[in-house]
């Protein structure tokens, strides 16, 4: 039996033009190779998952790379990249701060920084999370960042940028990587899908990078996972069910209920989801992101802010037209209220009802408050004069 790899290690990137999402950095550092411009520390610094360390690596096989290419990547065929891709480089240093943050561990490394480089160029040294380092062996390896030997490079990775001490971010060329967009990571979903034979709907695929929050690793992991349960048959229905997802159908539905002020309709809806083992947070999120997009979606020059499932736009503008936008900016402010007391609410499903049931008579609270032509009553003054 072929031992299976996990989709984020088999597909992890092996040289620039491969990085998803990071074309700001990749360019960057191609051109800094390319122009012999490298600085000797490296800052990456970003959320999780988006490519630090793999940009680490690749950074740190290029520059060691004997026949590199004219575009600055790695030739990948050289005792240099060989001995990279196998895992035998001995010009490669990776040091997990999370586990060894401390002095002695940063005294060794610095002895080990004094002796050159057997064959190759450089010694880089791939130190990741370095924000887990404690301050002593931060300021152990102050002098070293500062004023390295020429033959050594430095590539910090971290994603709390703001727990490093401002003495290594002066030292350091800072690279902030940024969260992938859905686009891009349902383009990487599909071709992965076609490399290993996975008939996936892009529905689905648009589910698990609404899902990752622009995490390429958990977009992949989330993959991997949606196949085994589907047995590489990927639709937007069996998606939605292992990710636990509600239809955003639902939205719709509890948003025509509302406009008709039709309060059992409403509450009816939300047993349905209730039903189905949706806590009433997450209706109340969903619900709050849906009156957003329907927002976005009454202007035009907003709407590329709108960010749904391909075919869900036309619908989103469709409903948006029936509801005023003065209505759309108190319901969202009566959810964000109800959001932020469901932590607190004793009972939980009262709390959801009450703020469904607040919605429904919404419009006519807003018609109270306007005037018979339309317009607004101005307040009273607070004080007689």
């Amino acid at each position: 039996m072929e031992k299976f790899i996990v989709s984020a290690r088999k597909y992890r990137p092996q040289n620039f033009a491969s990085v998803v999402g990071q074309q700001h950095i990749t360019t960057t550092l191609k051109n800094a190779i390319h122009n012999n411009t490298l600085a000797h520390a490296f800052l990456f610094c970003g959320p999780r998952g988006v490519g630090k360390t793999t940009c680490a690596r690749i950074l740190a096989k290029t520059i060691n790379c004997e026949n590199l290419q004219e575009d600055g990547e790695a030739c990948n065929e050289c005792n240099s990249c060989r001995s990279f891709n196998d895992g035998v480089s001995l010009n490669i240093h990776e040091l997990d701060a999370a586990s060894n943050n401390s002095v002695e561990d940063i005294r060794e490394l610095v002895t080990q920084i004094r002796f050159a480089p057997q064959e190759g160029k450089y010694k880089i040294y791939i130190i990741d999370e370095v924000h887990m380092l404690s301050s002593s062996a931060f300021n152990a390896f102050l002098k070293t960042l500062e004023e390295p030997p020429s033959y050594a490079k430095f590539i910090l990775a971290t994603t709390e940028k703001h727990k490093i001490l401002p003495t290594i971010l002066s030292r350091c060329q800072i690279f902030d990587f940024k969260r992938i967009t859905n686009n891009d990571t349902v383009e990487h979903l599909q071709s992965i899908a076609e490399k290993e034979h996975i008939n996936a709907d892009k529905a689905a695929l648009q589910l698990i990078a609404n899902k990752s929050e622009g995490c390429m690793r958990d977009s992949l992991s989330l993959l991997d996972k949606i196949v085994s349960f589907t047995n590489a048959h990927l639709t937007y229905e069996n998606t939605l069910e292992h990710l636990n997802l509600l239809d955003e159908d639902y939205y719709f539905k509890l948003i025509d209920a509302i406009q008709n002020q039709d309060m059992a309709e409403a509450l009816l809806l939300f047993d349905q989801i209730n039903r189905k083992g949706f806590e009433g947070d997450t209706v109340l999120n969903g619900f709050a992101e849906c009156i957003r997009n329907l927002m976005v979606s009454k202007d035009p020059k907003a709407a590329q802010l709108l960010d749904v499932l391909e075919g869900m736009q036309s619908k989103y503008a469709e409903t948006a037209k029936k509801v005023s936008l003065s209505y759309l900016v108190s319901a969202l402010n009566v959810l964000a209220d109800a959001e932020a007391g469901f932590r607190l609410a004793r009972n939980k499903r009262l709390h959801v009802e009450l703020c469904l049931i607040k919605l429904c008579y919404l419009q006519q609270a807003l018609e109270l408050a306007a005037g018979g032509d339309g317009s607004v009553v101005k307040k009273k003054e607070l004080m007689a004069q």
